[in-house]
């Protein structure tokens, strides 16, 4: 299959080219419309409790969605202040779709004690239709909007998606503007040149098209959340980036030993090309562990992450190619090295891993485990308005409620619904569990009642609440819906998933690792020593976002516990990422062994040959990651700190250190399988010629 797709993008390079510039022009133009199409809805969990009732309430509640409003920094008594209020109000309410507008001077609870604040909630009719309700939240928000007040801020329900969408394409744009340059200024002075340099750009650029693209395609089908926009082009961008400089350092090292450059490009995708196929499917089955779990969210992120990954896979095998076809010869070769002076630094700490050994081991793996540690002790939560950043106006108005009301004024209630049919005594029951409880009839018979718990909207007191009315209930047909509620039933889902996801993915990595070794141990090997950078990663991310120490340098705060987005998105690309960087050694360690026969030389040559590609990727994905942390929103800031970490302990620390101290432990038997299963390797595992001698020592 590679052979036949390098012989056709060497073929006609200019229809491939323009192939991809049309699939850019789709991206860029198209594709940008995911941002329009962004849900806030991460914890919805189909067949869940709180989703099921929620769904009832959509069909017999009258009343639909809501949106706040809060007036500050003048006094409230103020005459002229009133007056604009009371017009507004009753402006609103004359819109079409709006249910209900409380007057916040008459109504208690709405003005803040210390008479500089006021709240204006606006709740919508059910069953209106997208565009109908579109069109009263933004009428509503702009009649709001005109009150001549220092602080006014609207936001919550419909408009929190759209508010987000703008910030994430904001954000989008400027961790492009940030890591582009600094991309291509590192790739200059790994290649030396502005042509070889510019290359893996071209091919960053198809990752982040394909990543709108991808995007805005499974918007049609499925809710894409917010948080897709930056993980998948941050992931997008680091890949394709990757691939691109495996593919050019290989290329660049074939020129030495041949002047027909389209013979090059087929070498380079016959062994370097096999690399980025299998790094491509591994990091892919990572994430098919997401698909396990039944949450929407989840779903589609690693929906739309695998596609996003298999799109930089086919542009490094494809597009690449052309380009190099049509513009290679212009691209110096790799400079001659002297025997044994490339990747020298590399090779000496290969053969110190080596020979300490068991030392490397008895130091590096208790060092990570002590990282690890605080992994024992994370929580996870919906979180509120404190994880965005500060310039938005979700955040904006928090801060203004929080300052000027007391606390849990605005957090979302747990939600109950009473059936017909349920019991009087379950229902006062319920009602006492909360002595603010407000409850209201539906058109059916049933009620609903809203218990405020104290604290945050998905803190202990709430959780605690939603458990307490699932206990007290009985057999009454009553169920617990809202963020609270959601929570719940999303940790029950993780915990009850997660086993068979990581089932899932370590069986399909196993399988992928075989095929391109031959080895049983070999995948053992490197799925644990994986989960322990994995594992040290998340923890530091534990200890600066949720236990708060260090997290003012990243411009965050101690939340005391991380989004319940982070940790599923770190593990599952992580631990794909760090398949990545295990290819690009194992790929040289097998020629080298193939070649020699010589399984610890094997081991030094290998990480001669592909330490300065993995540490180049590394510190590219680190800057890529990075520039995404500027933007201040904490499950990014989360999630781009754990891959940072997790990139960069996995290609120093595990893959210098304990690759070559583990696989020179394990010596030949690294390479062992069954022979059942070495016959299976031999007729569907990979193969390829052995590298010549000349290509070995001297490229």
């Amino acid at each position: 299959m590679l052979s036949v797709l390098a012989r056709a993008a060497t073929r006609r390079p200019l229809t491939v080219i323009l192939l991809w510039m049309l699939f850019l022009l789709l991206g860029f133009g198209l594709g940008t419309g995911v941002f329009g199409r962004l849900s806030d809805n991460v914890p919805e969990v189909p067949g869940t409790e709180s989703e099921r009732a929620a769904q009832y309430l959509d069909r017999a509640d009258p009343t639909g969605e809501s949106i706040t409003a809060v007036v500050a920094g003048t006094a409230v008594s103020d005459p002229g202040l009133r007056e604009q209020v009371e017009r507004a109000v009753a402006d609103v309410r004359d819109i079409a779709g709006v249910a209900a507008v409380p007057d916040p001077y008459r109504t208690r609870g709405l003005t803040a004690a210390d008479r500089q604040a006021l709240i204006v909630p606006v709740t919508f009719k059910g069953g209106l239709a997208d565009g109908a309700e579109k069109k009263a939240v933004d009428a509503t928000a702009d009649r709001i909007k005109q009150i001549d007040a220092p602080q006014v801020h609207v936001s919550g329900g419909p408009l929190l998606g759209k508010q987000l969408g703008e910030r994430a394409q904001q954000d989008v744009k400027n961790a492009e503007l940030i890591s582009l340059p600094v991309v291509l200024a590192l790739l200059l002075v790994v290649f030396g040149g502005l042509r070889a340099a510019g290359l893996p750009l071209v091919i960053a650029v198809s990752g982040i098209a394909g990543a709108f693209l991808a995007l805005f395609g499974f918007s049609q089908v499925t809710d894409i959340s917010v948080y897709a926009i930056q993980v998948t082009t941050m992931l997008g961008l680091g890949l394709a980036v990757d691939y691109a400089l495996l593919m050019l350092v290989r290329f660049r090292e074939e020129r030495r030993t041949t002047e027909d450059v389209v013979e090059a490009v087929h070498r380079t995708v016959a062994a370097a090309g096999r690399t980025v196929l299998f790094s491509g499917l591994t990091v892919t089955v990572s994430l098919t562990g997401l698909l396990v779990f039944p949450s929407v969210f989840l779903r589609s992120m690693g929906l739309a992450v695998a596609a996003v990954v298999v799109i930089d896979m086919l542009a490094a095998l494809t597009l690449l190619p052309a380009l190099l076809a049509r513009f290679g010869a212009k691209i110096a070769p790799a400079k001659a090295v002297p025997e044994g002076e490339e990747g020298r630094f590399f090779a000496r700490v290969a053969r110190f891993s080596a020979r300490r050994r068991v030392a490397v081991l008895a130091t590096v793996v208790p060092a990570l485990l002590v990282l690890a540690l605080p992994v024992t002790g994370m929580r996870i939560e919906i979180g509120d308005a404190t994880q965005l950043p500060a310039g938005t106006e979700a955040r904006q108005l928090y801060d203004t409620v929080d300052a000027h009301f007391p606390a849990g004024t605005g957090v979302s209630p747990v939600t109950v619904v009473l059936r017909p049919g349920t019991d009087s005594a379950t229902a006062d029951r319920i009602h006492a569990l909360s002595p603010t409880a407000q409850s209201r009839e539906l058109p059916d018979g049933g009620t609903v009642v809203q218990l405020q718990p104290s604290g945050r909207v998905d803190g202990k007191e709430a959780t605690d609440l939603v458990k307490q009315v699932r206990d007290l209930r009985g057999t009454e047909p009553v169920q617990v819906t809202g963020q609270a509620a959601r929570l719940v039933d999303f940790r029950a889902m993780l915990s009850d998933r997660a086993p068979w996801a990581a089932l899932t993915v370590l069986a399909g990595i196993f399988v992928l690792l075989f095929a391109f070794t031959g080895s049983v141990l070999i995948p053992l090997r490197t799925i644990l020593t994986t989960l322990l950078s994995l594992g040290a990663a998340l923890g530091v991310v534990v200890w600066v976002f949720q236990d708060g120490h260090l997290a003012g340098a990243l411009g965050a705060e101690g939340l005391g516990a991380l989004s319940l987005t982070a940790p599923p998105l770190i593990v599952a690309i992580a631990f794909g990422l760090a398949m990545d960087y295990e290819l690009f050694i194992l790929a040289r360690m097998r020629e080298a062994r193939h070649l020699t026969g010589n399984d610890e030389e094997a081991v030094v040559t290998g990480l001669r040959r592909s330490g300065r590609v993995v540490s180049c990727a590394a510190l590219l994905l680190a800057v890529v990651f990075g520039a995404f942390m500027t933007g201040g929103f904490s499950p990014i800031l989360q999630i781009g700190l754990g891959l940072t970490l997790a990139v960069l302990v996995d290609a120093t620390v595990v893959r210098m250190l304990l690759v070559p101290a583990t696989m020179t432990l394990l010596g030949r038997w690294a390479w062992w399988a069954p022979k059942q299963l070495r016959r299976v390797h031999d007729r569907f595992g990979l193969h390829e010629e052995a590298p010549r001698q000349r290509e070995l020592t001297h490229s």
